[in-house]
This record gives structure tokens, sequence and C-alpha cells, in this order.
């Protein structure tokens, strides 16, 4: 059913849960996993001239860890990328070009939680990806876990 899940990343917080499901998908599916990550071009454009390139640089270092952090959990092999330009634009981008099925993402970025339930990334690539988007939550560390339909303890929701 999944030849090729893409993982976006940001090397968040919030994005490790996502990487984790996303990973455990392809597995069961014996898919092929892309890992992707955005330099967003705002905030670039957004900073002083003479920041520029030392901002691409740093966002590009951040990029590169949040894709060794991919491959560092994923069991197979991963193809990883980065691209610079509108985050959710870029992604759906790549989505396309690899024939991807599903896109992974979490529902807050860099940036925390500046919407309601979901991050102004995460929002966009849900109302214009071509493929199935899973967004994953991270979990609210609350010390107590839940107990699921059979009757086991576990923290685990998506």
């Amino acid at each position: 059913m999944f030849d090729t899940v893409v993982v976006a990343t940001d090397g968040s917080e919030s994005v490790k849960r996502a990487v984790d499901v996303a990973l455990d998908l392809a597995d069961r599916f014996d898919a092929d996993v892309h890992a992707l990550s955005v330099v967003d071009a705002s905030e670039v454009d957004a900073s002083p001239q003479q920041l520029r390139e030392e901002l691409r640089t740093a966002l590009e270092t951040t990029a590169d860890a949040a894709l060794a952090t991919v491959e560092d959990r994923a069991d197979g092999e991963v193809t990883t990328a980065i691209r610079e330009g509108r985050p959710a634009a870029e992604i759906c981008e790549y989505v396309r070009e690899v024939d991807a099925d599903v896109v992974a993402t979490g529902t807050r970025g860099r940036h925390g939680e500046n919407r309601l339930l979901l991050g102004s990334v995460a929002e966009r690539i849900v109302r214009t990806s071509p493929v199935p988007v899973l967004s994953v939550r991270q979990l609210e560390p609350t010390g107590e876990t839940e107990t699921d339909v059979d009757g086991d303890d576990s923290a685990a929701e998506v």
C-alpha cells in the first residue's frame, strides 16, 4: 500500500515522534524512506542583508542535523534532501517529484505552538498535499499512562 514515505523534518522536538511513526510505517510496508528538510526562504529574506548568508548557513546546518537524526533512527537506507523556499510548497513539490504515497510531519515546528491545533506549515501541507498526510502530534509528558481498549497501559497516541 505504501511504497514511498516522505518525512518532513525541521529537527524540532515535536517532529521526533513523527519521524518514529513514519519509520515504523515504512518498516511495516517495506517502503522507501525520504527525509526532507526545508530552509525557510522567508526567514532568510527577512533578516538584514549582512546576516543572510550566515543565517542561511545556520539553517542549512540545522537541516543537516535534522536529516542525520532521521538516518540514525532508521533501520534501513534513507534518501535525504534539503530544499530552500516556502516549506509547505517545497514539501508538496518534493512529494510529487518522488511519487510518494504519504508524507509525515509533526504538528508544530521550530516556532512552537503558534496555532491552536496545527502549526501553520503542517496546516498548509494538510490542505495542499497531493497525497495523504500523517500529522503526528507530540504527546505532552504527563507522568500518567492511558489504558487502551485491550487494557494495556500505553502512552502512545497518534
